[in-house]
């Protein structure tokens, strides 16, 4: 039994390498509406998936200026969570559903930025003749 190959060319190759990037929902400056409990979960979902700060305002009227990192959903508001870093403190937080009464989405860090510009940036300081080009994060303001 002999087993057929198939040959492509190289452009076949290449567009079967590249696959379709995630659509992300605009979300920066947005304040969901947070009527039911589906409507919080719903919303911690997209903070969860969201590429910048949500500003969390609590039951008990404290805003928090977060990032949303992790997230534990349970059978009812009080039993799930969120775990999140904040500017001001270098260790991870954790705050239940239950204890939240608005999202507000900031800034989208990652709002068009695009690998392919990265990369024609970089090939642009190459051809150039630059040296020891890496790939450095952008500042956060």
């Amino acid at each position: 039994m002999t087993a057929e190959v198939q040959r492509y060319t190289r452009e076949q190759i290449e567009a079967l390498e590249l696959a379709p990037g995630t659509t992300h929902e605009e979300l920066e400056g947005s304040v969901p509406e947070l009527a039911s409990d589906e409507d919080l979960r719903r919303a911690l979902e997209k903070a969860f998936d969201f590429r910048g700060d949500v500003t969390i305002t609590l039951k008990s009227g404290e805003k928090i200026e977060a990032f949303i990192f992790n997230r534990q959903t349970g059978a009812t508001l009080a039993e799930s969570w969120v775990q999140y870093f904040t500017p001001s403190a270098p260790e991870k937080r954790k705050i239940s559903y239950a204890d939240i009464a608005r999202l507000e989405f900031g800034k989208d860090r990652a709002a068009g930025k695009h690998w392919e510009d990265w990369v024609k940036a970089w090939n642009e300081k190459k051809a150039a003749g630059e040296k020891n080009i890496g790939l450095h994060p952008e500042a956060l303001e």
